[in-house]
């Protein structure tokens, strides 16, 4: 069942005060004053999203539905299950670091709570529509989501903001592909055990790309040759398939929601005792090839022309965007974009500062990028005293 958070809203209350006394006139202003206060307080602002609830499901590293074959020597850190298909092959030379779960009552326990996560992700929402391809985005905790497929070439950065139970869920209408040597990145706190791909059909992950987090797919999973998994591939009713992979099962550090030894997962309609509210935030570069670059080499290749940066999500009230500590341009409505003037060599940071109509924190989205000595988008500037 999705998650649905219950808002709590102030009545409306008309204040009637034809001749008021001062008495009664300090007593309607404090009233007043009150039934503000109670609007605006953290009681108003919706809890953050909780991780999806796996059940038995979170043993697991693996889990397919028709059959999971191996080449290689791929290791499995974690539990594997298979239901309710039989055929199973590749181990050895795969080595699997846990109990392996083959057509037996615990595999079929865990595909029914596999089904039961993957509609709980389906339903989560408000969702923040994303490209087809997440190569080049910063994006923070929400949910994001593509109609159709998805797609990663190159990086894709997950912000946590310093808190280490954001959660990031990602929704592909059919397919996930990510491309070879792609990855998922992790930054400021963020875990593997709270990020969430459901994917609508099935999912191929590229040679020796990075994938982190927990896959939901519908169909089946493919995994070409030197993949890393921080997290689980969960295929509903189709095959798993790998090729000198390795997927190991990472649980939240203790003490952090959904974590071993910490608070257990609230159930769907409950609340996490947070008070941060919905909203989402992106930050990407046009051209996207600008926001690839950076991603996969950061600033050991340096960056040649101007470009434009923009913030994309849901309930953005303002967003303030700063180049080597200096303010460059505040936008208040859509689009939320500025362009980064490319001048001559050096390292910065672009930065934006996002503030949300609802109850949630203020965020601030960077991209470190250098410059190339000689800016090919950019005139030559004069030399000081140049009179000609």
């Amino acid at each position: 069942m999705p998650h649905r958070s219950a808002r709590v809203r102030a009545p409306a209350i008309t204040l009637s005060r034809p001749s008021p006394t001062r008495r009664h006139a300090w007593i309607a202003t404090f009233f007043t004053a009150a039934v503000v206060a109670f609007a605006l307080s953290p009681q108003s602002a919706s809890a953050a999203q909780p991780p999806v609830n796996l059940g038995t499901a979170n043993a697991f590293a693996l889990l397919a539905g028709s059959a999971i074959t191996n080449t290689g020597p791929s290791v499995i850190n974690g539990d594997l299950g298979l239901s309710p298909g039989t055929a199973f092959g590749g181990f050895p030379p795969g080595t699997l670091n846990g109990t392996a779960h083959i057509t037996d009552a615990v595999a079929s326990i865990a595909q029914n709570d596999l089904t039961t996560a993957y509609n709980d992700a389906a339903g989560r929402g408000p969702s923040t529509a994303v490209p087809a391809d997440l190569g080049g985005l910063t994006v923070t905790a929400g949910v994001y989501e593509s109609a159709s497929s998805l797609g990663l070439t190159g990086v894709i950065t997950l912000d946590a903001q310093n808190d280490p139970n954001a959660v990031f869920i990602f929704k592909a209408g059919s397919t996930l592909t990510t491309a070879s040597a792609s990855v998922v990145r992790m930054i400021n706190g963020a875990q593997a055990c709270n990020v969430f791909w459901k994917v609508g059909s099935s999912a191929t992950l590229g040679t020796t790309s990075t994938m982190v987090g927990t896959v939901m797919a519908l169909t089946s999973a493919s995994l070409n040759n030197g993949v890393t998994v921080q997290g689980r591939i969960l295929a509903r009713n189709g095959a798993v398939t790998l090729i000198n992979d390795t997927i190991s099962r990472v649980p939240c550090a203790p003490g952090t929601v959904g974590g071993e030894g910490g608070p257990p997962i609230p159930a769907p309609g409950s609340s996490t005792g947070t008070t941060a509210g919905t909203g989402t935030a992106i930050l990407q570069t046009t051209p996207r090839s600008v926001g690839r670059s950076i991603g996969r080499f950061g600033t050991s290749r340096c960056i040649d022309r101007s470009f434009k940066v923009s913030v994309t999500g849901t309930k953005i009230r303002k967003v303030v965007f700063s180049v080597g500590g200096k303010q460059i341009t505040t936008r208040t409505k859509s689009p939320y974009s500025a362009t980064v003037q490319i001048y001559d060599g050096g390292t910065r940071t672009v930065k934006a500062r996002v503030t949300f109509t609802d109850g949630t924190k203020a965020r601030t989205l960077s991209l470190r990028f250098k410059s190339c000595a000689e800016a090919t988008a950019q005139a030559p500037r004069r030399p000081v005293g140049f009179t000609g």
